[in-house]
């Protein structure tokens, strides 16, 4: 361990996220809203705080260890949801609590979108701004952004890399080197908010609206500037492009880097995965759009758009929504958010615990079936034309082991803040998979619930971002022997 790097890289990382304060601070005196003077206290405070930590050790020239990236990742995202929440905390058009703060920015961060403000439409356009660039920058990692400046201060990024990048193949580089990968990551994530954002605004959306929500869009985030969320434009050319945009910002990103690089879509109909997440996409619509109609809940036409937006927004972890779909009949509400466990895929910016991991789960579970009729026959598992490694199997089935055992016990926690079973147990996996809405009293908004229960969901939107064992590693006794 290498408390000085880390605490060197943290500094930094600190001074660069208080300079994301500085659009919002333009945005208000654009709007002239009166919102400014908090982030600069914000700005401020993040920036000084930052320096504190790195000027004693700016001097520090050590190669980062895994551990140390563990460490870093973990400490980095808990202490930018603190500081990331001063400016909802200082906002007078909020009022919020401390926890209430905290929770609104892990939330941006996390690209969770669960929410405890409500009368979004009254809100500073500063403010409203600001939780869409938490998401935009919580989408890509703002850790693997930043990992292409650090090689220049003589620090490895690998590491760093390897710990946040989501998915259970974290040793696949899109180049060589670091830098290069992050900037690959970072030149397809921005020509895909570009371009959603000009479809959106071709759709008829205004320019603040057009870029807010294709932050949230392509980073998976699902917070809107309206309280109606895309229902708030009733409007079918924005519904299509959201799902359109959704669809492919949870699609790997290594795949959108090959496609684009070698001008060629055959990569995405050769991959495994993204075959398994377009199939889950549609076996959900199918029944989803067939259950409405039947139901009479309404014509085909609004059955077909409704259902496939919210399945689309569900399964991908979005969290965006055109209807209230808590309020559908019989078992469609939670048929529905069950779609958001298998989340996206690998390497996007989805949550869930990937397609991947639940594709491998799939076959492994069938591989079963078949050593039962065929005891002594050696059956490999493939993905594609590929053989999965047996440790990669057994990484699986740890993930998804502690996933659930930390599901239940955050589940009875809420449960024992006197919660309901629906409420508890929608608002953990919400959170867990970096949804947003759950059904039950957080189908709408969070604020409602208590401030224990909120901080139990922070803990969950951390979990669920950095994949569990990230976190959890740092539990271990095993973690702080040398």
């Amino acid at each position: 361990m290498h408390p000085t790097i880390i605490s060197k890289v943290l500094g930094l990382l600190l001074m660069l996220f208080s300079l994301t304060m500085v659009p919002p601070i333009f945005v208000s005196l654009f709007y002239n809203d009166g919102a400014y003077p908090g982030f600069i206290i914000a700005l401020i405070i993040t920036f000084f705080s930052g320096a504190l930590i790195w000027l004693p050790v700016y001097h520090a020239k050590q190669n980062l260890r895994t551990r140390d990236g563990f460490l870093i990742t973990s400490l980095f995202w808990s202490v930018l949801g603190l500081f990331g929440a001063l400016p909802f905390f200082f906002a007078k058009a909020t009022d919020l609590s401390v926890a209430d703060a905290v929770f609104e920015s892990l939330s941006g961060l996390t690209t969770t979108g669960a929410t405890v403000l409500t009368q979004l439409d009254e809100l500073p356009k500063s403010l409203l701004y600001y939780r869409q660039q938490l998401q935009w920058f919580g989408g890509i990692g703002i850790i693997v952004i930043a990992v292409a400046v650090l090689p220049m201060l003589g620090i490895g990024g690998m590491q760093l890399y390897r710990a946040e990048t989501p998915g259970p193949v974290k040793d696949s580089k899109l180049t060589p080197r670091i830098t290069e990968t992050a900037k690959a990551l970072f030149t397809i994530y921005v020509s895909l908010t570009v371009t959603c954002a000009g479809a959106y605004w071709l759709a008829g959306m205004s320019l603040f609206d057009a870029i807010g929500h294709a932050f949230s869009t392509v980073a998976i985030g699902g917070f809107s500037t309206h309280d109606a969320s895309i229902g708030y434009f009733d409007s079918v050319p924005i519904m299509v492009v959201c799902i359109i945009f959704m669809a492919l910002a949870g699609v790997n990103f290594a795949l959108h880097f090959f496609a684009w690089k070698a001008k060629d879509v055959r990569h995405y109909l050769s991959d495994p995965e993204c075959k398994f997440y377009f199939s889950m996409i549609a076996i959900g619509v199918v029944i989803t759009v067939f259950y409405l109609y039947t139901q009479q809940v309404y014509g085909f036409s609004e059955s077909l758009l409704k259902g496939t937006f919210e399945l689309v927004s569900i399964l991908t972890t979005t969290g965006f929504g055109v209807a209230d779909f808590s309020l559908w009949p019989s078992f469609l509400p939670f048929f529905i958010f069950m779609f958001a466990f298998m989340g996206g895929c690998a390497g996007s910016t989805g949550g869930g615990i990937k397609m991947m991991r639940a594709l491998l789960l799939v076959k492994q579970g069938l591989r079963e079936v078949q050593r039962l009729i065929h005891p002594n026959a050696v059956i490999p598992m493939k993905i594609g034309q590929k053989t999965v490694p047996h440790r990669v199997i057994e990484a699986v089935w740890g993930f998804f082991a502690m996933y659930l055992i930390a599901y239940v016990i955050m589940a009875l926690i809420l449960i024992g803040t006197g919660l309901d079973f629906t409420t508890a147990f929608t608002a953990v996996g919400a959170c867990l998979n970096n949804l947003g809405p759950g059904l039950g009293g957080v189908a709408m908004h969070y604020g409602d619930i208590p401030d224990s229960a909120k901080w139990v969901l922070c803990f969950a939107m951390l979990l669920g971002r950095l994949e569990v064992f990230t976190l959890l590693v740092l539990f271990t006794p095993m973690f702080w022997k040398d």
